[in-house]
């Protein structure tokens, strides 16, 4: 028998439909009195709902929350939580308005409540990704981890059907990689392929209807697994090059996590079998790279780095950095894979390719 660690955060969830309007009552379970609610210029409206359901416990609005959570952007989200005394943050929306209140729960330590309104994961995470300049740092603290999550179904119908497609694709990379990362574990396993079978049914659902509620209830509740894999089985190889990718070259997160996967799988195969077993049977395929491959060619996302806006120049760059920076892999990071990976990525060649295994 093969013993292994598996560590459960504290967390409260609520899921439902029309749970967000609960947001008062979870703000003052915490003890808190004045929330600062949290979105990015484009989630200002529903931000702007969930603070008027918040009545006088809203403290106020900032909807500057950007991607790769620029420490700039925390800076003025810092000064606003001591200009208007707030006890705690409402983060409505994505991954970026989630780092933001985490950022802020890094510094200032406050209570975070989370309204999600895509498949980021991020909010079941302690992992905290901030960017400098043009480097994106990540760390792991129990002080960034919300304390409650409002998963609403509802306010993921009006997420764009192209949205949610590689939303849902960056929280399968989530729980794919749960299941050969460094603390992967029998439990997290079990998640990671029940996450990846709700999303692999569910996506092309809302692709073919995006108000199909209940494809949307199995969406979420796949990132909601995600999240929870990647908070307790940690990260490899996929997450390790897109972080790097998003701060260098301010890629889009979740289109470069749709991109990358399949060629982080098919990098994997051979040093993870068992994983690649499983996560082929979640996808009801016989192969875990093919599969996903097919996946994303339904969903008719965007394949190539370079449409997301990576410039060629950029492959040995990411290439070294990745290399410069350890991670820990079931395959051994070697520069030449690595770089050939990333200039198929670039390209769009299909996952596998000859230049990624010479």
């Amino acid at each position: 028998m093969t013993g292994f660690v598996y560590e459960s955060l504290p967390a409260r969830v609520v899921f439902g439909w029309g749970t967000s309007s609960r947001a008062a009552a979870e703000v003052a379970a915490l003890g808190s009195s004045r929330a600062l609610v949290l979105s990015t210029p484009g989630q200002r409206g529903g931000a702007e709902r969930v603070a008027a359901g918040l009545g006088r416990a809203c403290a106020g609005v900032f909807s500057e929350a950007a991607m790769h959570t620029p420490v700039a952007v925390t800076g003025r989200a810092l000064a606003e939580v001591g200009r208007l005394s707030a006890d705690a943050v409402v983060a409505v929306g994505g991954g970026s308005a989630i780092g933001l209140g985490k950022a802020i729960a890094l510094r200032a330590d406050l209570p975070q409540v989370v309204v999600p309104t895509t498949y980021a994961g991020s909010e079941m995470t302690p992992v905290l990704g901030e960017t400098v300049a043009e480097e994106k740092t990540i760390q792991r603290t129990l002080k960034v981890l919300p304390e409650t999550v409002l998963y609403d179904v509802e306010l993921t119908l009006s997420l764009p059907a192209a949205v949610s497609a590689a939303s849902g694709v960056n929280a399968m990379a989530h729980a794919a990689e749960a299941l050969y990362a460094a603390n992967a574990n029998p439990v997290t396993a079990l998640l990671a392929a029940e996450s990846v079978r709700l999303l692999a049914s569910a996506l092309p659902a809302i692709a073919a209807d995006p108000g199909d509620a209940a494809a949307r209830a199995a969406a979420l509740r796949g990132a909601w697994l995600a999240g929870t894999c990647l908070a307790t089985a940690g990260m490899a190889l996929h997450h390790h090059v897109c972080h790097i990718l998003g701060g260098a070259f301010g890629l889009p997160h979740a289109a470069t996590h749709a991109v990358m996967l399949p060629h982080v799988i098919a990098y994997n195969a051979t040093a993870a079998p068992e994983a690649m077993t499983t996560l082929a049977r979640a996808l009801g395929q016989r192969d875990a790279t093919d599969g996903l491959d097919r996946l994303l060619t339904r969903l008719g996302l965007v394949r190539s780095l370079a449409e997301l806006g990576m410039p060629e120049a950029g492959i040995e760059h990411a290439a070294r950095l990745a290399v410069l920076r350890p991670c820990r892999n079931p395959a051994d990071v070697d520069y030449g894979r690595l770089r050939g990976m990333l200039a198929a990525a670039w390209a769009g060649e299909p996952p596998g390719s000859a230049r990624e295994i010479a």
